[in-house]
């Protein structure tokens, strides 16, 4: 995506925009400190009050004994799955094909700790019981990505869950969770994240995706594992003399946005709908269980993009800002709910609906 970018002008210049929190500028990191004391002192190298509170604080949310602030969710994955692999003499964990230890990260678990990912499941459905049970493979540990994002945010039954976390503890299997987006997950779940994260020995959650801050994760554990993870985080240039401008948003947007995530799941099963009224368009999943979800349409993204960009103008309400290319006649992008939505015109919205309809009927 470039800023050059047609479309990417014209979401730009749209009054009210359908998706995320807003402009990730200097103001979100204003914010987070307006109310701050000036002499507070900040964390140095993994200690002080302002990282170890933050920490004890989570993890009494998350119900587990401790747990350790990084500064990316990158480090702190591999590190769990690196430490769980120790523990057992076997380097073998297994995720979805689609996780993001296996797209995103550049083979970092292989290259830098020789770990061999074994793939689960079809890619395009998340991990059931059955394919656990049925690994040919030994493991050290297996990873659950809740929601999983590349599928839309799909999410297994609360009771595979269940019943996958029961079998790799008789099995003698660590269950980790990546939980980028677990605080999103709570609502339709109807549980707490105590009691999900109950049921996985370690837990990773971001802060900077639909908690809005400016990055950092936290990785949970019980203590043997958090002080493992310490060391390996200091092997990892991940001990910045301090983390505070990190954490402190964290912290911030944490406070004022965990309570939203039931709001922003129903704003996301509105707008799935109305997507899915229009010709040629659908969600997946199409009804969301979370705040995001994908919209897919049956239309080239060369195609779209003017349409798209007339609507904008015509409405002065923004839907996205770029268009991924599937094939030569669809095309799809990813929505997250956050502040924005809330702010968007109905009678505008109804808008952008009724003309992207009649566009793509008549087109």
């Amino acid at each position: 995506m470039s800023e050059q970018d047609p479309l990417w002008q014209a979401f730009k210049q749209t009054s009210y925009q359908a998706s995320g929190h807003g402009k990730r500028n200097m103001q979100v990191l204003k914010d987070a400190f307006a109310d701050i004391d000036g002499s507070l002192a900040s964390d140095g190298y993994g200690t002080g009050k302002v990282i170890e509170d933050f920490q004890e604080k989570i993890a009494k949310f998350l119900g587990k004994e401790t747990a350790v602030f990084f500064p990316s969710g990158t480090m702190a994955q591999q590190i769990a799955l690196r430490i769980w692999c120790d523990e057992k003499g076997l380097k073998k964990v297994a995720y979805h094909p689609l996780c993001h230890l296996e797209l995103h990260e550049e083979d970092g678990l292989k290259e830098l700790h020789h770990i061999e990912p074994v793939l689960l499941a079809d890619e395009t459905r998340v991990i059931e019981l059955e394919d656990v049970v049925g690994l040919e493979e030994e493991i050290a540990c297996l990873l659950l990505e809740l929601p999983q994002r590349e599928i839309g945010g799909q999410l297994p039954d609360y009771e595979t869950i269940v019943s996958i976390s029961s079998y790799c503890r008789e099995k003698g299997i660590k269950l980790h969770l990546d939980g980028a987006r677990l605080f999103e997950i709570i609502p339709y779940y109807q549980k707490s994240a105590v009691e999900i994260c109950e049921l996985f020995d370690s837990v990773y959650v971001s802060f900077y995706k639909g908690i809005g801050g400016i990055a950092g994760a936290i990785l949970a554990g019980d203590k043997e594992f958090t002080e493992q993870s310490k060391v390996w985080k200091r092997r990892h240039g991940g001990d910045l003399i301090s983390l505070y401008p990190y954490i402190v948003s964290s912290d911030y947007y944490f406070d004022k946005r965990v309570s939203k995530m039931e709001q922003y799941y129903e704003e996301a099963k509105q707008l799935a709908a109305l997507f899915n009224q229009c010709h040629s368009v659908k969600t997946m999943p199409v009804v969301p269980v979370s705040n995001m979800f994908h919209v897919h349409f049956d239309v080239g993204k060369e195609e779209l993009e003017p349409i798209l960009i007339e609507i904008y103008k015509e409405t002065g309400v923004g839907l996205t800002s770029y268009l991924r290319e599937t094939s030569e006649s669809a095309c799809s992008y990813e929505v997250s709910i956050g502040d924005q939505y809330e702010q968007v015109p109905k009678v505008r919205l109804e808008t952008v609906f009724e003309l992207l309809n009649e566009k793509l009927s008549t087109r």
